[in-house]
């Protein structure tokens, strides 16, 4: 027998078959990368709720100072630190609004400022991700002046 021409010999085949290592790949890769978009899902989560309880204390602050006296300048405070997170889409699981009220004490022509102080709960345990903690709770100040020269009570 004569042996085929060059162009025709066939073409040897590697000792080693690539045949399911696509399959093996993307059950390695799967896993991990489902669990990297969980956790970018986590971190957007906090930096959201984190903006929306800076924003709440804010907020707060500034109804506070624009009232008279500390009593109602605390359930304003409250009221606006309600709003801002349930426009912003914030669940908290506990919340508390401090109030920093002694500006009201001072005199009239003295430069006073009301601090209010927001903590929030964030639930994060419906991402799912192992490790994650259930919840992060997230706190944010914020000072705003009183008219000096408006009346306090």
């Amino acid at each position: 027998m004569t042996a085929p021409p060059a162009h025709q010999q066939p073409i040897p085949r590697p000792l080693h078959s690539d045949r399911g290592s696509y399959a093996l790949e993307t059950a390695v890769l799967a896993p991990v990368m489902t669990g990297l978009l969980l956790l970018m899902i986590a971190f957007g989560r906090v930096t959201d709720a984190d903006g929306a309880v800076d924003s709440a204390a804010r907020a707060a602050a500034r109804a506070a100072s624009l009232e008279r006296d500390a009593d109602t300048a605390q359930a304003k405070a409250q009221a606006a630190a309600d709003r801002s997170l349930a426009g912003e889409g914030i669940t908290c699981q506990t919340s508390s609004v401090a109030v920093d009220t002694a500006g009201y004490s001072l005199d009239l022509g003295v430069e006073a400022n009301v601090t209010a102080t927001i903590t929030c709960t964030a639930n994060l345990s419906d991402i799912g991700l192992p490790g994650l903690p259930g919840a992060r709770t997230l706190t944010a100040s914020w000072t705003s002046p009183l008219d000096t020269y408006r009346g306090r009570q």
